[in-house]
């Protein structure tokens, strides 16, 4: 094993959790992560995934400035027992962009996370599965590692109102989140001009500007985005179908 592999299987794992977005999509005129589902927030749902998994040493959570609600959520989680570890949970302000909020989270970790994973509390239901993907292959020695599906749908390319190419869908990939890095090389792509860019969706078109590989993992279809108002009931529908079965006229569990 080389000494790069070496340092990155010792590194501690540090998660940057996105939880800034204004959720204009979901058109209850919140922050989506304080939306509710199954009688929680999508943040509590995201930060228990998160936790669940056991790869985190800390997580950040990047919230709306001034935002009490989720705030108070993240107080209330504050640390919490994975297996044998302690995951220590705080919150920081996010900014304008995207990429603004990464970087916010990013400068909150500690110095020890030597490996990164940045997700989006809208992926509220990702299984712990996804986390340890990811995360290992980042270990093995990958600068950045994302976790994507096949497209399953047909995609053209459309300007105005005319089709001007339907790509090969067998190449293309659906991607999700945790997103991994190596934290000195996503902190240098933050530290770039491109990092600047409005345009920039995701952390790893950072990485491919700076020349680094990146490479995929499996996702899951349960790692879907909450986006829209069919998109939360399907969220709904799954943490239902999670409850134990009851049956009329079954005693209550005591």
């Amino acid at each position: 094993m080389s000494e790069k592999n070496s340092q990155s299987v010792r590194a501690e794992v540090g998660v940057v959790l996105v939880a800034a977005g204004s959720g204009q999509r979901l058109g209850q005129g919140i922050p989506k992560a304080r939306v509710l589902c199954g009688g929680r927030t999508l943040l509590e749902h995201s930060l228990e995934s998160v936790v669940a998994s056991g790869v985190a040493a800390s997580v950040v959570v990047v919230v709306p400035a001034g935002d009490a609600v989720l705030s108070a959520v993240v107080d209330q989680a504050g640390r919490r027992t994975a297996g044998d570890r302690t995951v220590r949970i705080t919150a920081v302000a996010g900014g304008a962009t995207r990429a603004a909020s990464v970087r916010a989270g990013l400068d909150a970790l500690p110095s020890s996370a030597g490996v990164v994973l940045v997700h989006d509390a809208a992926r509220a239901l990702t299984p712990p599965a996804v986390f340890h993907r990811v995360a290992a292959a980042v270990r093995a020695g990958s600068p950045a590692v994302i976790p994507v599906l096949p497209v399953v749908d047909t995609v053209k390319v459309v300007t105005g109102d005319v089709v001007t190419a339907t790509p090969d869908r067998a190449v293309l990939r659906a991607v999700q989140t945790p997103q991994g890095f190596d934290a000195r090389a996503l902190r240098a792509a933050h530290a770039s001009a491109t990092a600047s860019d409005p345009g920039v969706t995701d952390d790893a078109m950072l990485l491919e500007a700076q020349g680094a590989t990146v490479r995929v993992v499996e996702g899951d279809a349960l790692a879907f985005k909450v986006t829209t108002p069919l998109d939360l009931v399907i969220a709904e529908a799954v943490l239902a179908a999670r409850q134990p079965a009851t049956h009329p006229g079954s005693p209550p569990e005591t």
